[in-house]
């Protein structure tokens, strides 16, 4: 096998998926590229696949967790703090200045096949009926709307879009698609489906700085004199808009706020570590930066972090518009049809490798959670009573 096998299959694509892929962005080359890890491993011989990948995906150089008062607190409910903070966020929301960035793409696995937009959260309102209400509520409250952007995916984009259109949402609540890549064998071509055609998938949220500036919402956005884009997951309804946390990071100035929470027993996930960057140069920068646990050295005790990302993000816009991200690729493999394929996925959060950020604390339980998630129906039965309160007390009803 070599990488011409693979090209030629790429050239041999039917024009209607080919058509699909080049509006969702597919790279063939960079496909090709990735694809070179796999040959190798499978000419190889080894039986050493699992160690190779994990040992590619680690970072390089010197890791160390955040010092103090790297990671302080959300300003406090009630505090004179929280009050100037608050009031600072509700004028730039009142200017226009907000836009929020809800990331719904996905290929709608995980709630049995149904699109998790539309799954009942709970008393017969869905995740996004939900979003558009506490939408509603703050286009009331700013008296001027607030952009909502959903980030769909070719698995869910139809569906929202049809969901919208019964609903009613006004103008100013629009979707994009984030991109579309194809599934491969692990010894490196195209993973064929039972049908026998190419298997395509969405290669995760990091797709979503292309994507959105290939919407030309962000564009439309600057020109209106937009300045900051609240990114937050479908699935958790704590991810609300909060004046406060956003005059906060009007208030440090960075380029990127990263909402994190306390860890508890069997928590992992994203943690803010001190770690090498290349920025778009190729120039090595030391940054406070969000790292997934598969990326760590071995060394590195994760468990000394004691907060990780719950993937919500404020983002300046023009920092999100000229962002230059040089983006890792990780390889995951998939069970499709009871056999193995290996996409390739890239993760938002190392926006925080490309520009500098700041990063806040935010509570995990009571009515003020800022982290609710639900990855599947078993999550969703578990936290139903949370989401509903905190629903209740945020305008989402």
């Amino acid at each position: 096998m070599s990488d011409f096998d693979l090209r030629s299959q790429l050239a041999s694509l039917p024009a209607a998926l080919r058509e699909r892929l080049d509006a969702a962005g597919f790279d063939a080359q960079r496909l090709v590229e990735l694809a070179a890890t796999l040959r190798v491993r499978a000419s190889s011989g080894t039986n050493a696949d699992a160690a190779l990948r994990d040992e590619r995906n680690r970072v390089r150089g010197g890791v160390e967790p955040p010092g103090p008062g790297a990671v302080p607190d959300a300003p406090e409910p009630g505090t004179p703090e929280h009050e100037r903070y608050a009031l600072k966020g509700l004028e730039a929301i009142r200017r226009g200045e907000l836009a929020v960035c809800v990331m719904a793409g996905g290929m709608a696995t995980r709630m049995g096949g149904v699109v998790k937009a539309l799954v009942e959260a709970f008393d017969h309102h869905t995740f996004l009926d939900l979003r558009l209400n506490e939408n509603a509520e703050w286009t009331r409250r700013a008296g001027t709307p607030v952009p909502l952007w959903l980030m769909t995916s070719e698995a869910t984009d139809a569906p929202i879009r049809q969901a919208l259109a019964q609903r009613a949402a006004p103008p100013h609540v629009a979707t994009f698609t984030q991109d579309l890549a194809l599934r491969l064998t692990p010894e490196g071509l195209l993973f064929l489906e039972d049908d026998g055609m190419p298997s395509p998938h969405a290669p995760g949220h990091g797709d979503l700085p292309d994507a959105i500036r290939r919407s030309g919402l962000l564009s439309s956005f600057l020109a209106s004199g937009g300045k900051t884009v609240w990114i937050a997951n479908l699935d958790n309804l704590a991810a609300t808009i909060d004046p406060a946390l956003l005059g906060y990071f009007l208030h440090v100035g960075t380029e990127a706020l990263v909402e994190v929470a306390p860890k508890v027993d069997g928590d992992r996930g994203g943690i803010p570590v001190w770690a090498d960057a290349k920025d778009a140069d190729g120039r090595t920068v030391r940054r406070l930066q969000v790292l997934e646990e598969f990326r760590l050295p071995k060394e590195f005790d994760a468990s000394a972090v004691r907060v990780f990302s719950t993937n919500t993000f404020l983002l300046r816009a023009e920092a999100l518009f000229n962002a230059r991200v040089r983006w890792n690729w990780f390889e995951v493999e998939k069970k499709v049809g009871g056999r193995v394929a290996v996409q390739f996925e890239r993760l938002v959060q190392e926006l925080t490798a490309a520009m500098p950020a700041a990063y806040v604390r935010v509570p995990r339980e009571g009515i003020h959670s800022r982290f609710l998630p639900v990855k599947d129906r078993a999550e969703l039965e578990k936290r139903q009573g949370e989401i509903r309160a905190i629903a209740t007390a945020r305008g989402m009803l």
